[in-house]
Order: structure tokens, then sequence, then C-alpha cells
């Protein structure tokens, strides 16, 4: 095994052992075990366990297009296409989740055990997420296309929708009791719910009883 394939091996296997176990529950000997070389040869390719926490971010990073927010819209963003913008991302995080639910676990280790992969994972990616959309939100409000809300509880709320619904397919709910939905389906549905709420105004009641017609009240501002 090469140099490099041994290091991915190493790296692959302490994602799993510390998603099972926890950090606290893990040692470098058990890793070092279970990729079925010595402990010298860990530390060999990870000076420090910090480093090892480091790769992982990297590695996780690397592997794939929904690990990279601004590229999976960068087009969406250039043409301003409100629910592009959110329904890919959306989309994007819960494929991710659903074919990496270990990373997942891992993520719930770290900030349970307050491990410092936590806030390594937090400055990461969570903070790009929420300035990379509070920034498009706010922009859309000064066009006047989306209502005035604080962004950062705009990007909360739709992080939440994700977020809980991975959580329930991945640890709460395997078999879909609750829920079976497609990505596609529940990224589109999220997304609407974002963009238009669900509750009817007074103003659409009216409209209702002349023209059977409704509008939603929600975030999205009808020009």
């Amino acid at each position: 095994m090469s140099a490099e394939d041994r290091k991915l091996q190493i790296l692959r296997v302490a994602v799993s052992l510390f998603s099972q176990r926890g950090f606290g529950g893990t040692t470098t000997k058990e890793i070092a075990q279970a990729a079925g070389v010595s402990e010298a040869m860990v530390f060999r390719h990870f000076a420090t366990k910090q480093e090892l926490y480091s790769e992982i971010l990297d590695h996780k990073a690397c592997s794939g297009d929904s690990m990279n927010p601004e590229q999976m819209v960068a087009e969406a963003l250039k043409q301003k296409d409100d629910r592009a913008v959110f329904e890919r991302l959306a989309l994007g995080a819960l494929d991710h989740h659903e074919c990496d639910p270990e990373f997942q676990r891992l993520l719930l280790h770290s900030a349970l055990e307050g491990h410092e992969l936590a806030e390594m994972f937090f400055e990461k990616f969570i903070r790009r997420v929420y300035e990379l959309l509070g920034g498009y939100i706010t922009e859309r409000q000064r066009d006047g296309a989306l209502v005035k809300v604080d962004p950062a509880i705009v990007v909360r709320s739709f992080i939440g929708m994700i977020i809980h619904h991975s959580l329930n397919n991945n640890l709460w709910d395997p078999n879909r009791r609750l829920l079976k939905i497609s990505n596609a389906d529940a990224a589109k549905h999220f997304t609407d719910i974002l963009l238009h709420g669900i509750s009817i105004d007074a103003e659409s009641e009216r409209k209702t009883k002349t023209t059977c017609k409704v509008s939603a009240n929600g975030l999205s501002r009808k020009n």
C-alpha cells in the first residue's frame, strides 16, 4: 500500500471509530489496531491528534461538492434565483447527510464532548453558510424581493429544517415511519415553506372569497 493510500485508510478508520465511540472513547492505539498498523505508523502520517482532526475535515471538504456551498449555488446566486439558491443548498446537504451519516454522528460526538473538531467545523463550514446565505438574503431584501427579517434568523430556520430532517432519517427514524419522502421533494417543500410560509393572510382570504385564488404570506414578496 502506498503512503497516501495508507494515510487515507487510517483516516477512514479513525472517522469510523470516532463516530461510534466518540473522541474520548477512542485512542490512537485502537485506531492503529483497527487499521492493522502500528501506533507509530499512525503518528508517522499524523504527527498529532490535532493534525488528524484537521485532515478529517479537509478530506470531507474535498470529497464532493456537497461540502462546498459556494460552488453548489454559484450560478443561482448570480441569477438571483431565490428558489434555486435555497433548494440546491438543501438538496446538497440532505444528499450528503444520507450518503455519509457517519460524519454526521462524528460531528454530534464532537459537539457533545466539547471537542475542538466541532469548533473547526463551525469555522470552516457553518460560518461560511451563514455568511453566504446571510449576504444573499440582505441583497435580496434591498432589491425588495424578500421581506425584512433578520437574515441570521432566516438562515437558522432554513438550516433547522434540513438538520432536523437528516437527524430523524439517520438516527431516530431510519425506517421513515413519520415521513417518507425523497431528498429532492424534501428540499423543494422546505424551500416552499421558507419562501412562502403556510399562513394565509387576511388579504388573501378576502381574495379567495372573490376570485377563488390565494396567495401565501411568507419570506418571499411578489412584485
